[in-house]
């Protein structure tokens, strides 16, 4: 097994993760547990924490992201962009408002345990914002009610993406010193305009046209849409923006096309096995040492952010006309805490901005959020990957 790892890591990786995934996914099942929380468990058992069969999760990691691309691409396929113009018009106070909010909550638990102002501060910041992929890859998208509540999720998520994105520039920008995160901050906003011009004008006179012309030949249409959602990609990255805002923006703009629902319907299988490799690489990159020393902390500050979450988005969301029973579901799913999180406490770890202590209570909080945030939305909620019949929805 040694020379087999030191010849093809890559292929001895994804035979642990996906043969491991399927045995402990058939225990889940019959014990009628979320499957992602198997992925997650999976990941604590054979990763560096546990026996150390997979050593490098920068290496999973970085695989496992592609999953997170194509999950926004296929939740822009589904939404209208017109639609989405509507959402973000009605959700950018909602999303302002909550963000503040969570800050000043997740700051208090920083405060009640002794951190000072600059780790409370960031771990405020770091409660702000919801798990993209959570949020997402738990939401049906073929019913009627759950593609309203999509929009209304992703208006959300996207919005606090940005002033995810918008912090990270601060915290390169504070570090390198002088006035560089203004200059990163302008070049963001001028660049996601130009993104959505560029990404609007070549799917009208080029994508769409060549899609048209072969559409009958699906091994080349596959190949076309994941050319474009990458590219899109990589073309936000030049912009200094995210990988997910581009390949999101991407799919907005093909959504009106005639194709969209079978672009969506061939992409899920890929989309799956890397969202697999995501929740694997979760588990994996757990410290359990680390985890130990901030243990109780990080405990209150993920069940304040859980507890508190769902009131607070259902109360802003009634006041904008919701009704009562979706906006308590939107704010249970929104109620982790989010990926971006992670960034953040390893950058500014990274940076020197904050303690290794406060840096470790983020990661451990939100893998917390993660892990029993999923669990009840699987459990009480319509998923993709419900273990009951009656909950299951795609």
């Amino acid at each position: 097994m040694e020379s087999m790892m030191q010849t093809d890591p890559i292929i001895f990786y994804i035979f642990v993760i996906f043969t491991g995934s399927a045995i402990l996914a058939t225990i889940a099942l019959y014990a009628r547990q979320a499957l992602l929380v198997a992925y997650i468990l999976l990941g604590i058992i054979v990763g560096p924490s546990g026996f150390a069969m997979v050593s490098d999760t920068s290496l999973i990691s970085s695989i496992a992201d592609i999953g997170i691309i194509f999950l926004l691409f296929l939740l822009g396929l589904n939404l209208q962009p017109q639609d989405l113009l509507n959402m973000l018009r009605k959700t950018t106070v909602l999303t302002l408002l909550s963000s503040l909010a969570f800050a000043l909550l997740g700051m208090s638990c920083a405060l009640l345990f002794s951190f000072n102002l600059i780790d409370s501060l960031l771990i405020g910041a770091a409660a702000m914002f919801s798990s993209t992929i959570i949020g997402l890859k738990l939401l049906p998208t073929t019913v009627l009610h759950h593609r309203h509540a999509g929009g209304v999720i992703v208006s959300i998520l996207l919005l606090q993406d940005i002033l995810a994105i918008l912090l990270l520039l601060v915290l390169e920008g504070v570090h390198q010193g002088g006035d560089k995160e203004w200059h990163e901050v302008l070049l963001l906003v001028l660049s996601l305009p130009f993104l959505i011009g560029f990404a609007s004008v070549f799917e009208r006179y080029v994508l769409v046209k060549l899609i048209r012309r072969f559409d009958k030949i699906q091994e080349y249409i596959f190949l076309v849409t994941i050319g474009w959602c990458l590219g899109m990609a990589e073309l936000a990255t030049l912009l200094q923006l995210s990988h997910e805002v581009g390949a999101f923006v991407g799919g907005v703009v093909l959504a009106s096309s005639p194709i969209a629902r079978f672009i969506a319907e061939s992409l899920k299988p890929l989309r799956d096995f890397f969202l697999i490799m995501f929740f694997f690489s979760l588990g994996a990159s757990l410290d359990l040492d680390i985890l130990y020393q901030v243990l109780f902390p990080a405990v209150v500050l993920a069940t304040v952010t859980l507890a508190a979450k769902p009131f607070v988005f259902r109360y802003l969301l009634v006041k904008l006309g919701e009704e009562p029973k979706i906006s308590f579901e939107i704010g249970v799913r929104l109620g982790q805490i989010s990926e971006f999180s992670l960034l953040i406490a390893v950058m500014a770890l990274n940076t020197q901005i904050i303690s290794h202590s406060a840096s470790y209570l983020i990661q451990a909080a939100t893998i917390i959020t993660f892990i029993a945030s999923s669990y009840y939305i699987v459990m009480t909620y319509p998923t993709p990957i419900a273990v009951s019949d009656r909950l299951r929805r795609d």
